[in-house]
């Protein structure tokens, strides 16, 4: 069973992704911000982590600079989600990750990415 990583701090959207991620038979472990994320991985390696943009405490940014530095978690491809950052912020980030989703996003949209992601 492959598994999902899910850092957003929107705890109503998190819940429903892992929900519908949870039926289509993934394993879901969820993390309000990107400290926590990053502390999930010590107990469960994901397949895919989806990571929000802005969060307190570890922004999304923080947490993709950690895990690209980090010889054992460089390799999890990461879609990141966000509702309103920059353009040029994104572009920048586009070299360390695998897909980017602008929130909302459909169903159809977080499936294709998912599927991109894990035949990288």
């Amino acid at each position: 069973m492959q598994t999902i990583l899910i850092v957003d701090d929107e705890f109503g959207l998190a819940e429903t992704m892992g929900d519908v991620l949870s039926t289509m038979g993934y394993a879901v472990t969820m993390a309000v911000n990107g400290k926590l994320g990053l502390a999930s991985l010590r107990e469960s390696r994901p397949d895919v982590i989806l990571l929000d943009m802005m969060m307190p405490v570890m922004s999304g940014p923080e947490m993709l600079a950690a895990l690209r530095a980090d010889e054992v978690y460089r390799d999890i491809p990461v879609i990141l989600m966000s509702a309103a950052a920059p353009e040029a912020m994104i572009n920048e980030l586009r070299p360390m990750i695998t897909e980017f989703l602008q929130k909302p996003f459909t169903f159809e949209q977080l499936t294709a990415a998912l599927h991109k992601s894990l035949a990288a």
